[in-house]
């Protein structure tokens, strides 16, 4: 076990929108750590985004986030052998990791055919979290069938 409480990092907000949630997007969308070509990316996908839905593009990606959010998850706890998953809820900051981890995830898992960029399939799966359907939001909801199955085991919290 740690000895110390492990230092998070603060993250710097984007330049073009000033929010701190756009900036985690950017970081988790890079690749080889390209950042520049992520951000190009981003915004173009924002901005698809806004054009569509007629707001401004940071509240959007809130509201789809904030859809994305898991509240319950299960993890592992080993009592007496043998190995339970124990519903419990999610943390705040990792609630939000994890809503951007999955959000760019099934963003990348759509097919090339039907969309030609990164920020066509990124400004898809934002929609479709708006909307409350899509790939994210599956995530979401087995995770939270999972909690919900497990229920059982929920004196094992610790």
């Amino acid at each position: 076990m740690r000895t110390k409480k492990a230092k998070t990092r603060e993250v710097t907000p984007d330049l073009k929108y000033g929010s701190v949630l756009v900036s985690r997007l950017i970081n988790r969308s890079m690749r080889d750590g390209k950042k520049s070509v992520a951000q190009k990316q981003v915004y173009t996908a924002l901005e698809m985004v806004a054009e569509k839905t007629g707001k401004k593009p940071v509240e959007v990606l809130q509201e789809a986030i904030q859809n994305i959010t898991p509240q319950m998850e299960v993890r592992s706890r080993r009592v007496g052998g043998a190995s339970y998953q124990v519903p419990m809820p999610v943390r705040e900051k990792r609630a939000a990791s994890l809503a951007v981890r999955w959000l760019v995830l099934e963003s990348n898992k759509l097919p090339n055919k039907e969309f030609h960029s990164y920020a066509e399939k990124l400004a898809s799966e934002i929609l479709g979290a708006l909307d409350n359907t899509g790939g994210a939001i599956e995530k979401k909801a087995g995770s939270h069938r999972m909690a919900e199955a497990n229920k059982a085991f929920s004196h094992f919290r610790w």
